[in-house]
């Protein structure tokens, strides 16, 4: 894995950060789910179990998207996965976020350097991964420490820390179909 640090420098000229940032829009446009392809938002689902197979969550999705925000213990500043549910309901990891830089780059394989996000993004840099990962079943590591969190748009963030118990820290996430 290629590890890229420190912070990007060098902005391109005004034309390309303007084609940039639409582009930009219209890539977060399509993550939130404004050109959604395939089951509606009404559709889905997003439960969590404990190990032993107890609902502890199941949240309406109010379009085909979510993330999973944590607080990094380096570097101190929030971090995001953020993932779209696909027609057949798997877990797809569509882009990765956080306030730092270089986070993104010792943290994860990264498809590109990171970028500065667009001005209504909650954090400051994005990056997509460097491969496509699509999981049927999300084991999620809910401690107090990463202080890790659901994100559901319309609602106030879910601590998933707070409904996995120190003695039980894993929630497993899937999509269900609303009944």
């Amino acid at each position: 894995m290629r590890v890229w640090r420190g912070r990007v420098s060098g902005l391109a000229g005004p034309p390309i950060l303007a084609g940039a940032t639409l582009a930009l829009s219209l890539g977060a446009a399509a993550l939130l789910g404004a050109t959604s392809a395939g089951p509606s938002a009404a559709d889905w689902l997003l439960v969590g179990r404990l190990p032993a197979g107890d609902v502890v969550l199941s949240v309406p999705l109010p379009d085909d998207s979510f993330a999973l925000r944590y607080r990094n213990s380096l570097y101190g500043s929030l971090a995001e996965e953020r993932f779209t549910i696909d027609a057949s309901g798997r877990l797809v990891l569509e882009q990765l976020a956080s306030d730092e830089a270089a986070l993104l780059g010792e943290y994860y394989e990264i498809g590109q350097r990171p970028y500065r996000a667009p001005l209504w993004d909650a954090r400051d840099w994005v990056a997509p991964p460097a491969t496509q990962t699509a999981l049927q079943e999300l084991p999620v590591l809910a401690t107090l420490r990463g202080q890790r969190s659901l994100i559901v748009e319309g609602r106030a963030p879910i601590a998933l820390w707070s409904l996995a118990g120190s003695e039980r820290a894993t929630v497993t996430l899937v999509a269900e179909k609303a009944p």
